[in-house]
């Protein structure tokens, strides 16, 4: 997109179509070339248009702010449901706990984006289909692809969330590279408004309790639950409406926990040595180790798809360091795995653990090759970037096996 920016600095047409096809990646390419630009008047024009400052907060259109408000309250009357009928909750919300706030937000960018009406259908289809399926699987709680599938539910309805997202478009990878910042943003947006939500609810409890009165119960349920469920609306709503409002914060929380998470894990992996810890035989801390695993690529995720905005050669270094540890991590992991496998036989918890190990290693091995190569040659920072937005698809296809045909072919159990 740099080169195509350059190329057409003179054909203001062709401009405008590249920055309706993607604003943000439009704006991110350009702000990065600007210097190169500047000397240009087509550039300083676009530089004022892409780049006007303002202290105001935007609320949108009152239509918009109204189809936000009517998908919030629907996200809080899902999230009730239990107490508006007899399904136990128990039973309610690990199979549809995913259906509370994905499909609300799918909704939004189907609606904001006017994807048209394929996208629409296909992403319609994929949440009823889903919300029958989880609803209707064998109330076996014993069963491990049970489980499974509830675990795994979340990450496909994420992945509908992507495919809204893009507007169907999900093979254009800078779409997809939006959509993993647009996660970094409104994870920092949300946790902010929880926060401020917390500090309402103590202020609150703390006024009714001079005067002798409890609301708690009342309060819990018909205020924090909707509250809850609508954050991470109100939370989208603000991070599109303002990007500069929290854009600037994400590259600051990879640049400053980068460092911490791969020093924090050097010093653990050191620990596991001391302490004699045996992952290979200790199921709860294998299960831990994953979910740290996980933890840790999401940050090298997040912290490669904002390395591009820097040109620190020290941040890219933390990177390739983070990653390389993370594969060491990663292959005690898929050892361990394989051990248990040899040992004791298959079973859907170690076959899926097994799958989304080997996922994450090949992700990291790429994304560790990329960025050795931005050593020699900066600009392969643009790779690291493309290899994990490409491999969006593979998580995404591995979580429906997971979800869909782990129950068929282990037999419900």
């Amino acid at each position: 997109m740099e080169t195509e920016i350059i190329n057409n600095l003179d054909n203001p047409k062709h401009l405008e179509k590249m920055y309706r096809e993607n604003h943000n990646a439009f704006k991110r390419e350009f702000n990065r070339i600007y210097e190169k630009i500047k000397e240009h008047k087509t550039a300083l024009i676009w530089n004022e248009r892409l780049n006007y400052g303002s202290d105001e907060i935007s609320w949108g259109s009152n239509k918009e702010l109204f189809f936000v408000i009517i998908t919030a309250f629907i996200a809080g009357c899902i999230a009730k449901i239990p107490h508006f009928t007899n399904i136990s909750e128990d039973y309610f919300y690990p199979r549809n706990i995913s259906f509370i706030v994905f499909p609300a937000l799918a909704a939004y960018f189907a609606w904001k984006q006017k994807n048209g009406i394929k996208p629409l259908v296909v992403i319609s289809c994929a949440v009823l289909l889903s919300v029958l399926y989880i609803n209707f699987l064998p109330a076996n709680y014993e069963s491990d692809t049970l489980l499974l599938a509830c675990i795994h539910l979340p990450l496909f309805m994420w992945a509908i969330l992507g495919f809204a997202f893009t507007g169907g478009d999900f093979k254009n990878l800078n779409k997809r590279l939006d959509f993993l910042r647009y996660n970094g943003d409104l994870v920092v947006m949300t946790a902010i408004i929880l926060i401020a939500g917390g500090l309402m609810t103590g202020i609150t409890m703390g006024l009714f309790e001079l005067i002798k009165i409890r609301i708690e119960d009342f309060y819990f349920k018909y205020v924090v639950i909707w509250g809850v469920a609508a954050a991470p609306i109100i939370g989208t709503y603000l991070v599109r409406s303002n990007p500069q409002l929290v854009s600037k914060v994400s590259p600051i929380i990879a640049k400053v926990f980068s460092p911490l998470v791969l020093t924090t894990l050097v010093i653990y992996l050191s620990a596991i040595i001391y302490s004699g810890k045996d992952p290979y035989n200790d199921r709860e801390f294998l299960l831990i180790f994953n979910v740290l695993l996980i933890g840790v690529m999401a940050i090298i995720l997040f912290s490669v798809a904002e390395t591009k905005n820097s040109n620190s050669k020290i941040g890219t270094v933390i990177l390739f360091a983070l990653s390389a540890v993370t594969i060491v991590v990663n292959g005690i992991a898929l050892s361990a795995i394989v051990f248990r496998i040899s040992e004791w036989g298959i079973t859907p918890n170690r076959i899926a653990v097994l799958g989304g190990n080997v996922l994450i290693l090949t992700n990291l091995l790429i994304v560790s090759y990329r960025l050795f190569r931005t050593f020699k040659n900066v600009k392969e920072v643009n790779s690291a970037e493309k290899s994990i937005a490409s491999f969006l698809p593979v998580y995404a296809i591995w979580t429906i096996i997971v979800v869909f045909v782990f129950p068929l072919i282990f037999g419900f159990k």
